[in-house]
């Protein structure tokens, strides 16, 4: 399996990803292309004290960089030979399996989509980040990819989140439940309200396990799967579970140093801390899934350091090996509306 990376991408590239690349050849049994400013990667190295390439990493040199205020309808034209256009061009023409970058968000699904281009037939991709919960993980989907949305878009993201968990989580029916402000099928605003109805009539049909309506505070608690929104909600909601998982963690570690018996409790529970700050960090998932699109695309956090790159670069063959892709060609029927509805929808 070959994994094409953006090494130009994010907040601290090009170390982040010639570090983390470089792991992750070793770790993860899987070839890698670097794609971005070889020189530059080149003097790296050499800083490092590197002399060679290690097994299965390769450099594609790309001169340019997407940059973090380019307007992402534009990159396409205006920054053709940049690290994350060269790296999808790649993808596009069967030069990898999958892509990674932790570059500008609006300019990777922008250029994902006209250059790798979406399903056939799916109106929208959306992101799908694995969501940890009391009783297991969760996919959101979408958490920020559109914002403006069709009852059409939230009934593709229900029926492509249910086959991303099914092959990614290992869950043989996964619920899924559409975020809303009231479990009750009355709920929410016209949006919502059309969704509901055609996500209960996939239901009913058998294509997913449709739950109904959940609250944000029971999606925490496992009672879904999937859960889907829109990207403006989705994107509120994960950043609030972030913000809990920040604050609650501030909390315990001023708890502890309040005096010598808590720095005490501390060292008998030290193991199951660290595995709570595990379950919450970002860095063990690494990226998440632009679902929909022809081809595996990953989003690396923006802030990725070498740790986060490795877990992004294991979520591109998490990807890769689950089908995603074929898995949503192979049943677009089902999520497909009629003309005469779809464009009403």
């Amino acid at each position: 399996m070959k994994i094409i990376v953006d090494a130009m991408g994010g907040d601290n590239a090009p170390l982040a990803f010639l570090d983390g690349a470089f792991q992750a050849a070793k770790e993860c049994s899987v070839d890698i292309v670097l794609v971005g400013r070889v020189e530059q990667l080149l003097e790296l190295m050499k800083k490092k004290g590197i002399e060679t390439l290690p097994k299965g990493v390769e450099l594609m040199d790309a001169e340019d960089v997407v940059d973090m205020h380019d307007d992402p309808a534009n990159v396409v034209k205006t920054r053709r030979n940049s690290s994350m256009l060269v790296g999808l061009r790649l993808l596009a023409e069967g030069g990898g399996d999958a892509f990674v970058s932790a570059g500008s968000t609006g300019a990777l699904l922008s250029a994902a989509t006209l250059v790798v281009k979406r399903v056939r037939g799916i109106r929208r991709a959306a992101f799908g980040p694995t969501i940890p919960t009391k009783t297991g993980r969760m996919i959101l989907i979408d958490s920020g990819a559109n914002v403006e949305c069709t009852p059409e878009f939230l009934l593709q993201f229900g029926i492509m989140g249910a086959f991303y968990a099914k092959r990614t989580l290992r869950i043989e029916e996964p619920r899924v439940g559409l975020l809303n402000n009231g479990t009750e099928d009355s709920k929410g605003d016209p949006l919502r309200k059309e969704s509901y109805a055609l996500l209960q009539a996939a239901g009913e049909k058998g294509t997913i396990h449709f739950i109904g309506n959940v609250e944000a505070r029971d999606a925490m608690l496992g009672v879904c799967d999937v859960l889907v929104c829109d990207g403006f909600s989705g994107n509120v909601f994960l950043k609030g579970v972030e913000g809990t998982a920040l604050f609650m963690g501030s909390l315990l570690k001023k708890m502890f140093k309040t005096n010598l018996r808590t720095k005490l409790g501390y060292l008998l529970c030290k193991n199951s801390v660290k595995e709570l700050a595990a379950t919450l960090d970002y860095k063990q998932v690494g990226g998440t899934a632009l679902i929909g699109i022809s081809k595996p695309v990953i989003k690396a956090h923006g802030s990725a350091d070498a740790e986060t790159v490795v877990s992004a670069i294991r979520q591109a063959v998490l990807t890769v090996n689950s089908g995603i892709c074929d898995s949503i060609r192979d049943h677009i029927d089902e999520m497909t509306l009629p003309r005469e509805i779809g464009d009403h929808a």
